[in-house]
């Protein structure tokens, strides 16, 4: 089956968050959201999250799933602000675990935080299979980025997160903790072993020199001969070169520390101290 995929574009993030429908019914489930956020003036929005509610609404989706690729860097998610609002089950891959007990110590988070994944209704692992609909959902668990993401295969469309980029912008930094170009590139073997027709729809685009557009779909076929990084079959000693020599000079992402204290309690924000405020921690010297 192929599902009737809608593309909601963040400019100030360059996230592409995804309502992806049943093609046979009105079932559909909610790819990678994005929580507005303003670091200057620590204040939320939910502009972004609004746009995809009222999408729904408008066409009287039903919504099954909100589902999150892995934990993000550089956003914040609604995850939770779009399940009051619509329902669903929150998902992520099970080793969230993993990104919960380091970022928990780095963040000092003490006993009171979780690091069971307790906060998502769904935790995924390689080969993990659902239905949004009649639409059958299945999980391949793509490390390297970091320990917890996933791709979705739903009928023939895969959703891969930061894993890979539009073949002229190439593949996922792999420098933060728990990350590795080796894994990275063994996952994007996975993605690369789907027929060569499926739709492949990215997490993130950033314009690479030379095109003057967005874009976030491309197929496996595309991937294949052209990925600036892995495409034509390169080794994997040539990529992990490659992809260390660049990871060593990108900056941190403007919002890190936000959205990795968000996003590792399935979108919901720190709990609030005995005066009811909210706050996020700024570790020193940790990343």
């Amino acid at each position: 089956m192929s599902p009737i995929v809608k593309a909601f574009f963040d400019n100030a993030t360059n996230t592409v968050s995804y309502v992806v429908q049943d093609p046979e019914g009105k079932a559909c489930a909610i790819v990678d959201s994005v929580l507005d956020y303003d670091q200057a003036a620590g204040r939320t929005d939910t502009t972004s999250a609004d746009a995809i509610i009222a999408f729904i609404n408008e066409n009287d989706l039903r919504v099954e799933w909100i589902l999150e690729s892995h934990v993000h860097a550089d956003h914040l998610s609604a995850a939770p602000y779009l399940q009051e609002a619509l329902g669903g089950k929150i998902g992520i891959g099970a080793q969230i675990t993993v990104i919960q007990d380091t970022f928990g110590k780095i963040f000092n988070e003490g006993t009171q935080f979780q690091r069971d994944g307790s906060q998502f209704d769904a935790l995924f692992e390689e080969g993990s299979n659902f239905h949004i609909g009649q639409l059958r959902a299945e999980v391949l668990h793509t490390p390297g980025h970091t320990p917890a993401c996933l791709t979705y295969v739903i009928g023939d469309a895969a959703f891969v997160g930061d894993t890979l980029f539009m073949p002229d912008f190439g593949t996922a930094r792999c420098d933060f903790p728990g990350g590795s170009a080796e894994d990275l590139y063994d996952s994007i073997q996975k993605i690369l072993a789907l027929p060569d027709e499926t739709r492949v729809f990215v997490g993130h685009d950033y314009k690479a020199p030379g095109r003057d557009e967005f874009a976030w779909e491309t197929t496996v076929g595309e991937q294949k001969a052209l990925n600036v990084h892995i495409g034509a079959g390169k080794p994997m000693k040539d990529f992990v070169a490659m992809r260390t020599a660049r990871d060593a000079k990108l900056g941190m992402p403007r919002l890190i520390l936000p959205s990795l204290q968000t996003n590792m309690r399935a979108g919901n924000l720190p709990e609030p101290d005995e005066t009811g405020k909210r706050f996020f921690k700024v570790p020193i010297n940790e990343l």
